[in-house]
């Protein structure tokens, strides 16, 4: 049995999970009101911008976007469907890479300034620029301890008895 956490614990989780909760889902009803994408099919696209003839290989595109890939395979598909991204062999021949079109380039890059301004609006403001830099060494500290504790789960020995 682990002990309970202590109060400067509570109050660090309590913030984390503020955050994860409220800000995504923010994010999610002004981009579903204004632009018709989920703030995960905006982030998948934003990636696709920033890539390399604006294509990336599915199982690193949902890698970096932080989403499984039957999560990405269904975002993917709903993008094919309005005309954002078309799914072609990887120029390797193997695997399949997601590229952006130059409609979903158009709607990425249209939703930009809007996203930007909710996210400097819902986070950054409220922090000087000490704390934004603290919050950036902060959550790249935390993400990569999650990364290392995730990759550890993944290859550790079932308990004995399984």
């Amino acid at each position: 049995m682990t002990d309970d956490l202590d109060s400067v614990e509570r109050r660090a989780w309590s913030a984390v999970v503020t955050l994860a909760m409220r800000v995504p889902s923010a994010l999610d009803s002004r981009l579903q009101r204004e632009f018709g994408m989920t703030h995960f099919e905006y982030r998948v696209m934003t990636l696709l911008r920033e890539a390399p003839e604006h294509r990336m290989r599915l199982s690193t595109l949902a890698e970096r976007g932080h989403g499984s890939i039957s999560r990405l395979s269904h975002v993917v598909s709903k993008l094919e469907r309005v005309g954002w991204v078309r799914r072609e062999a990887a120029e390797s021949g193997r695997g399949v890479d997601a590229v952006l079109t130059a409609g979903g380039l158009a709607k990425v890059t249209e939703a930009m300034p809007d996203y930007l301004v909710a996210v400097r609006r819902l986070v950054l403001d409220g922090l000087d620029a000490p704390q934004k830099a603290e919050l950036a060494l902060l959550g790249e500290r935390l993400s990569e301890h999650l990364v290392g504790t995730l990759r550890e789960a993944d290859t550790a020995e079932p308990p004995l008895g399984y």
